[in-house]
């Protein structure tokens, strides 16, 4: 008997070296893609000043300097709208990779981001304080975010599930790599640690930038030409007349969401379950593990299977952990709940970084992808608040997780409703002024 099984005909040891080859064709024929990847995973670690995970690095010590007198509750105000307002940096962000191209963008975001938190460490009073986090915001959290996600879809065609599988793992790896650069200054002035970050903007990621290779821009005559013979794809307002836009925007948004609001009040969380502060550092830690071990399936996976149905299994678990998690009370169960976790988290982040060059193409890729980020981006600044106001409410935080639980639950169904387009069906859009093609109005 043959100790390898088969699957369709191949043994598992063909299909092995049937996908590294492939692989390795894809990095000959793509090397600048690949270069791409790399950089635009560090482009994401460094929006890191302008997120809410680096920000509380240095909250507690930013509630004690006398040079702005700030409150928790001032504070959580005040980043609540800095988030709001940030936000709105996407849209001209999208515009402006599209019409001058990533390098150009890259670079005076990452300069921009740079002066501002550099800057930061200069200012006192409340007002300087507020328009520098709005700034650092809007250029980190918001457009940076928008580049960084928009490098890997506009250099490669067709299913790029595999490239943002890589990106994502590079880019974990080097969040982990920064908190553990900043624990050193943990009991230091936070001015100290937020200068060597807005240095190290300026000094190492600024000259990344200019190393990226500038992709061929067309000129505006090139672009009517091309559209009208459907090589470019869909236009903004074309992309959001699809459901496909919407149950992947949604569903990242609803994502966002929790994700803030779970992440600040976790230990709190945690704590109303029975559990210990030890088990707060755990299940994050397993979280992470677990993620990053899916992240090369899950883009193996999005490379053979439709995203929708991909996407949908992702839901389907999240729901499923946020409803029994209310539940969860032994040290097994929060494992299990965290192993969920990590999988519905690498499933879904994956695709969010995926589906907009994939299902759009690249032409109009920036503002595309500019407006989904900036629904994720107002979504995670209302997430704290909801879980706030429950445990306001209902003196427990149960009532929001088995809401969210629903929606998530319905928005997987919807997933699982739709069909995924190609660049090519922007065609149908010329003779069809409601802008649906006819297999999605099917649906």
């Amino acid at each position: 008997m043959d100790s390898q099984p088969d699957v369709g005909g191949k043994s598992w040891g063909q299909m092995l070296l049937g996908e590294l080859a492939s692989a390795w064709k894809s990095i000959r024929t793509n090397p600048f893609g690949w270069i791409v990847v790399v950089i635009a995973a560090f482009a994401m670690v460094a929006t890191l000043p302008g997120r809410t995970h680096g920000l509380g690095m240095i909250t507690e010590r930013l509630l004690v300097d006398p040079a702005f007198g700030l409150t928790p509750v001032s504070y959580a105000d005040m980043n609540c709208w800095a988030t709001l307002l940030g936000g709105l940096f996407c849209l001209p962000c999208g515009y402006l990779i599209d019409r001058f191209g990533l390098k150009s963008a890259l670079t005076v975001t990452v300069v921009a981001l740079g002066l501002v938190v550099v800057g930061m460490t200069r200012i006192s009073g409340w007002w300087p304080f507020f328009i520098a986090l709005v700034l650092t915001r809007g250029f980190g959290q918001s457009a940076l975010s928008v580049i960084s996600i928009t490098m890997v879809g506009k250099w490669f065609k067709g299913p790029i599930t595999l490239p943002m599988a890589v990106y994502t793992l590079l880019l974990s790896m080097g969040f982990a790599y920064a908190f553990q650069f900043a624990k050193p200054y943990a009991e230091a002035d936070w001015r100290e640690l937020w200068g060597r970050l807005g240095w190290l903007l300026l000094l190492v990621m600024t000259p990344l930038a200019l190393l990226l290779p500038r992709e061929k821009l067309k000129s505006r005559a090139e672009v009517s030409e091309s559209l009208i013979k459907t090589e470019v794809g869909f236009t903004l307002f074309q992309a959001m007349c699809t459901p496909t836009f919407w149950v992947f925007g949604l569903s990242i948004s609803v994502i966002a969401l929790i994700g803030a609001g779970n992440s600040l009040f976790n230990q709190s969380i945690l704590k109303q379950q029975g559990f210990s502060t030890a088990v707060y550092y755990n299940l994050g830690t397993l979280t992470g593990m677990v993620a990053l071990l899916f992240k090369l399936p899950v883009g193996w996976l999005g490379q053979r299977c439709p995203l929708n149905y991909l996407n949908a299994v992702g839901l389907f678990i999240l729901s499923s952990g946020l409803f029994w998690f209310p539940f969860v009370r032994t040290e097994t169960t929060i494992t299990l709940y965290g192993i969920m976790m990590g999988i519905s988290g690498s499933i879904t982040t994956i695709l969010f970084f995926s589906i907009w060059g994939q299902a759009y193409g690249r032409a109009h890729l920036g503002q595309i992808q500019s407006v989904a980020q900036m629904m994720t981006v107002l979504a995670s600044a209302l997430g704290p608040l909801v879980f706030a106001e429950c445990f306001e409410r209902f003196g427990s935080y149960v009532p929001a997780f088995q809401i969210l639980a629903g929606i998530v639950a319905l928005l997987a169904v919807w997933s699982l409703l739709v069909r995924v387009p190609s660049p090519e069906d922007a065609a149908q859009f010329v003779d069809n002024p409601r802008g649906l093609t006819a297999a999605q109005e099917s649906c």
